[in-house]
Order: structure tokens, then C-alpha cells, then sequence
């Protein structure tokens, strides 16, 4: 009966520290960043959409000019950017979809090739014809929405990583609070003594 009883006070004092042993290391691990899908799948359709409308474009028809002849040097900026600047881009950027470093320059070529793609779709405006004027706005709207997509994407990723960071510093604070406090009292037992 007397070990029963030693059992029983020593349960009963030690409980909360079992119950605070026990407790479950996921409620101080920071939230996982959810791999987004690559910057490719997000942006190549758009991408496309311009590679075909600015090769499709007939200069020729364009009104001579220096505007036509700026266009013309834009249109073969595009075409270099997209053959060869941007998939080497999209590549390493899709390698690793949820690092900021490797995502940016692609968001920063994006934002470039949309600007030239605007002054294109200006000098259509004086100097193209009707149709290439209409397919040139139909790009360049869809390269603005993947544009758009991808900027708020980009934004969501630097915010779940700034929560991670958060979520690692006060898990590091809380785990270093707790091995610094001294360790609880050993259960004393009136009886015992």
C-alpha cells in the first residue's frame, strides 16, 4: 500500500512535467513554404502568345518611317529576349520556384519586355495596320494579366517566407528561453523525507 501511495504523489507532482515533455514540437515549427509550380507554367503561354504576334507582324506594311524602323529594332530586341535572355531565366528560376534570388530576374526581364512590347503597340498605333495594331494589344494584354499573376505570386512567396522567418525566430526564442530557465523543482513528498 505504502509503494502505492509513493507512486500515486509522485504521479501527481511530476504530471505537469510530463505533460509539458510531452508536449508536441510541432507547436513551435515555423509553417512550411508551399512549393509554388514554376514561373513557366504561369508565364510561357503569354510568352507564346507575343513570340507569334511579333513574328507574324509584316513591317512592310507599316507606314515608312523612323517609327517604323524603331519598331522593327524592338521587335528583334523581343525576339532575342525571348529566344535566348528569358529561358535560361525561366529555367533556373523554375529550378527553384520558392527562392526569391532566382525568381526576381525573370520578374525584372518580364517587367523590360513588356515595357518594349508598349512602345511597339504605340508605334503600331501610327504606323500599322488595323489588324496587327488589334493582335499586338491582344498580346500585350495577355502578357500584362501573366505579368500581374506573377508579381502577386512573387509577393505571396516573399510574404510566406518573411512568416517562416517569424515563425523561426520565436521558436528559437522560445527553445532558448526554455534551456536557459532553471529546471523545476524536484518533487519533494512530506512523507518521503
Amino acid at each position: 500500500m505504502r509503494a502505492a501511495l509513493i507512486v500515486f504523489v509522485l504521479t501527481t507532482a511530476c504530471s505537469p512535467c510530463l505533460v509539458f515533455a510531452m508536449q508536441s514540437p510541432a507547436e513551435d515549427a515555423p509553417t512550411p513554404i508551399a512549393a509554388p509550380t514554376g514561373p513557366a507554367d504561369l508565364l510561357q503561354p503569354s510568352l507564346n502568345e507575343v513570340q507569334q504576334t511579333v513574328a507574324a507582324l509584316k513591317l512592310d506594311r507599316w507606314k515608312k518611317g523612323t517609327v517604323r524602323d524603331e519598331a522593327g529594332s524592338n521587335i528583334s530586341a523581343i525576339q532575342r529576349d525571348l529566344q535566348e535572355t528569358l529561358p535560361p531565366l525561366l529555367k533556373t528560376a523554375d529550378a527553384s520556384p520558392s527562392a526569391i534570388s532566382k525568381v526576381l530576374p525573370v520578374s525584372r526581364n518580364i517587367d523590360a519586355l513588356y515595357d518594349v512590347l508598349v512602345h511597339v503597340f504605340e508605334a503600331a498605333r501610327v504606323s500599322a495596320p488595323g489588324d496587327q495594331v488589334g493582335q499586338l494589344q491582344q498580346a500585350m494584354g495577355s502578357l500584362e494579366k501573366a505579368r500581374v499573376a506573377f508579381g502577386n505570386r512573387l509577393q505571396d512567396t516573399a510574404t510566406a517566407q518573411e512568416k517562416q522567418i517569424v515563425d523561426l525566430r520565436t521558436s528559437l526564442q522560445t527553445q532558448t528561453a526554455r534551456a536557459a530557465a532553471p529546471p523545476p523543482p524536484a518533487p519533494t513528498c512530506g512523507r518521503c523525507a
